[in-house]
């Protein structure tokens, strides 16, 4: 099983929708306009979250995000073939690890 991060449109730029806690945790990113600063963005974000696995990022033209309804976070299970076998519900209340991985036990026994 392989796990990935894609990363997607900055969820609360400094010039859109600002939240307090990134004010507290001095997150601060204006809404890349290019994909180099897309993939600044998505670098600096893996190194301070320390994220261990692959990270990819979706070109500014959100095209995985707008396919997978990525907005602003979800989680998805690809089977071997491709396909889906699991989707998440929309974060973040719906972002739900546990439910992944009873997806993933699923998927482990078939």
């Amino acid at each position: 099983m392989e796990f990935v991060v894609v990363y997607i449109r900055e969820a609360h730029p400094e010039d859109g929708w600002v939240i307090s806690m990134n004010r507290e945790q001095q997150i601060a990113f204006a809404d890349p306009t290019s994909n180099e600063a897309r993939l600044d963005a998505a670098t600096t974000c893996a190194l301070r979250l320390k994220i261990r696995m692959p990270v990819v990022v979706d070109d500014i033209d959100d095209r995985i995000a707008s396919a997978y309804g990525a907005l602003p976070d979800r989680l998805y299970l690809i089977n071997k073939g491709g396909k889906i076998a699991y989707q998440g519900e929309p974060g973040p209340w719906g972002f739900d690890p546990g439910k992944l991985g009873d997806a993933i036990a699923e998927l482990e026994i078939k």
